[in-house]
């Protein structure tokens, strides 16, 4: 059953059906809020705030974007709404279940140090970023969205899209060389 027509019976009445809504995005809201935020008890918070909204959002859902994108545009506003205006760093000993790139058994001990090592200077340096700016890399090299979809989920402009990632990866490349 296709997203749409699952809004459309959840607006008529059929509110078991919203189960399937979090089935299908729950754990790429997880990945996301992972992504910007880090802490595994945030995302667990984060990702309940975002199924409270989108359930009191749905009403409001006009089918004019995809519903994912709605989704992404919850949880992007969610996370800087508990992030609040203070700096925030990602946590270098977040719980790795969140994130997707793992170390492939096959390395030896030391490879995997190294690697560890370098995701959490990564990391480290992503946290370092601003918020709208760690936000626009993360969607655009974390999540494959195009500019157009990052500017649909942030409510802003093509250009300032651009411009954010841009911004961005000359920061993380300077807090990198740190």
């Amino acid at each position: 059953m296709e997203d749409k027509e699952i809004v459309q019976r959840i607006l008529a009445g059929e509110t078991e059906l919203y189960a399937e809504i979090v089935r299908r995005y729950q754990q790429n809201v997880a990945n996301l809020t992972y992504k910007l935020c880090g802490s595994r008890l945030e995302i667990e918070e984060v990702t309940q705030q975002v199924f409270v909204e989108l359930y009191s959002s749905l009403p409001r859902f006009r089918f004019d974007s995809k519903l994912s994108s709605f989704i992404y545009r919850i949880t992007v506003n969610t996370v800087c709404k508990m992030l609040g205006k203070a700096k925030r760093f990602i946590s270098a000993d977040a719980d790795d279940n969140y994130h997707p790139e793992t170390p492939s058994a096959e390395r030896n001990i030391e490879q995997q140090i190294i690697h560890e090592e370098q995701l959490d200077q990564l990391r480290t340096a992503i946290g370092h970023l601003k918020e709208e700016q760690r936000t626009a890399l993360v969607l655009y090299t974390f999540e494959d969205f195009s500019y157009n979809q990052i500017a649909e989920v942030m409510q802003c402009s093509l250009s300032k899209v651009e411009s954010l990632i841009f911004r961005a990866k000359k920061n993380l490349a300077k807090e990198l060389k740190k």
